[in-house]
């Protein structure tokens, strides 16, 4: 049984801003462990205005595997680019199974933006950002309208762009949660080894952060987690966890 937290309407007296709330719930939360930051926030904070948001990457199993022993009827979203590896749908399909998960949200580019923006299917080539704009971002924000909040599995040790991550923050009006940001590569590791989880099977193959294949390759020694992602390029995120998300939220009127 969890602790009883602090009544949140006294944060929400005190600033009716999401910046503020998220703060709020980050120095109240913030501190506890990934399975009880969930659960909080699952049965507590957003009840069924919440869901999680998973690439079924690399390291996605942790999250999903905890979140089932929490809610298996959660809402989970999946953005199917169109570019993803077949080993990652595969991969989704049998962490579903695995877990028990009921609610997997699909979500997919708009085909007419897709018509208009990437014919060929080729825009990666020429603008890596404006193909994550209509593959990921814009459709992320029509995912997750329907919700106060969200969880992600990102964490601090990925990259040197994570490195100040709270777990909770504000993303326009609503509130993205990461339970895992201050989890080292040890803590998943051993996670994954306690609880026999399966791994993507490209992580073999030294892909440690995975997205769609014609961005991503293998990580190579010494390099951090999400090296292999746009290799060649300035890029490091994809902009779903940017600040384009929360334009593309507003621009939509979500």
């Amino acid at each position: 049984m969890l602790a009883k937290p602090r009544p949140l309407d006294r944060i929400a007296d005190v600033d009716d801003g999401v910046a503020a709330k998220a703060a709020g719930f980050d120095a109240l939360y913030g501190h506890l462990k990934p399975l009880e930051i969930i659960e909080h926030s699952v049965r507590e904070l957003f009840h069924d205005e919440i869901a999680a948001v998973s690439s079924f990457g690399a390291d996605s199993a942790v999250l999903l595997h905890m979140i089932a022993e929490i809610d298996r009827s959660l809402p989970v979203i999946f953005l199917d680019t169109g570019k993803h590896f077949e080993e990652t749908l595969g991969y989704r399909d049998a962490l579903v199974a695995d877990f028990g998960l009921t609610n997997i949200q699909v979500i997919k580019p708009e085909e007419a933006a897709l018509e208009r923006i990437d014919p060929t299917g080729n825009l990666h080539q020429s603008s890596t950002d404006a193909c994550c704009d209509v593959r990921k971002v814009e459709p992320l924000a029509r995912g997750v309208a329907p919700f106060r909040a969200w969880l992600t599995g990102r964490k601090r040790f990925q990259a040197s762009t994570r490195a100040a991550l709270p777990v909770f923050e504000a993303v326009g009006a609503r509130i993205r949660i990461n339970p895992l940001a201050h989890w080292t590569t040890s803590d998943q590791a051993d996670y994954m080894r306690a609880h026999v989880l399966r791994e993507n099977p490209l992580v073999a193959y030294g892909y440690l952060s995975i997205g769609c294949f014609p961005c991503t390759q293998p990580v190579q020694p010494g390099e951090d987690a999400r090296s292999g992602r746009w290799a060649g390029h300035a890029k490091t995120e994809c902009g779903i966890h940017l600040s384009g998300l929360e334009k593309s939220l507003t621009d939509a009127s979500l």
